[in-house]
């Protein structure tokens, strides 16, 4: 019998009217300079499973590194939302249960309220999940202020299948490997605590993102993607 693998990838739609006028979009979104009163920031989320020890960890030695028992107990799920500037060395990460609209929409308004209580507009990049909507804010907040709320951001959805577009991701996939991988995190306490340290550490060390790929690019590079006129 032969052996067949399967690669899982992302694979975008050829000549897609829909995906390219979202693409061009993002594309022009990055473009743009720093600017304090119309920060760009890209958000995403990640599910997280959270996991128990059922025998306690041997703590590490001089000859040996700290070991766990490869047994474990499913203590439930919760959400990352990641949130980032690209072009300043800034990003912020916070867990809860759900990832539900109110759950975006408490997030969402903590930014408004807090690090862009004087920003004019924010330029928000982020996919088109169901939970990213004006209406979230409605669902939590009375009319005013989930008004208030919905005036300062200005939506910028990636299009399906191009996740890509999208720095938040980056981001997780970097604080992934570099923070949850080969770790059981047992509670959301832990979660938070952990994922917020990380996210400290790469405010005082790492740059903004230096997005390089622009309009002419996609239309050059990635021309089966645009309709044939």
């Amino acid at each position: 019998m032969t052996s067949r693998k399967i690669q899982y990838w992302v694979i975008p739609p050829d000549k897609n009217s829909e995906f390219v006028a979202c693409m061009e979009d993002v594309l022009d979104v990055y473009s743009m300079p720093y600017a304090p009163d119309f920060p760009v920031l890209c958000m995403d989320e990640q599910p997280v499973q959270l996991l128990k020890e059922t025998r306690n960890p041997i703590a590490a030695t001089l000859n040996h590194p700290r070991r766990v028992d490869y047994e474990y107990e499913r203590a439930g799920t919760a959400s990352i939302f990641m949130f980032t500037e690209p072009l300043s060395h800034w990003r912020e990460v916070n867990a809860r249960p759900r990832r539900t609209k109110a759950e975006w929409a408490v997030e969402m308004a903590d930014l408004l309220d807090g690090r862009y209580a004087n920003a004019k507009k924010v330029l928000l990049v982020c996919d088109n999940l169901n939970t990213h909507t004006k209406g979230a804010f409605y669902e939590v907040f009375p009319p005013e202020q989930a008004r208030k709320y919905v005036g300062k951001i200005e939506f910028h959805y990636t299009p399906k299948h191009g996740s890509w577009l999208n720095v938040a991701e980056n981001e997780l996939s970097s604080m992934t490997r570099q923070c949850l991988k080969d770790r059981k995190m047992t509670d959301i306490d832990m979660l938070k605590k952990e994922t917020s340290a990380w996210a400290t550490d790469s405010n005082e060390k790492q740059r903004g993102v230096n997005w390089q790929f622009k309009v002419e690019n996609a239309r050059c590079k990635l021309r089966s993607l645009y309709p044939s006129i």
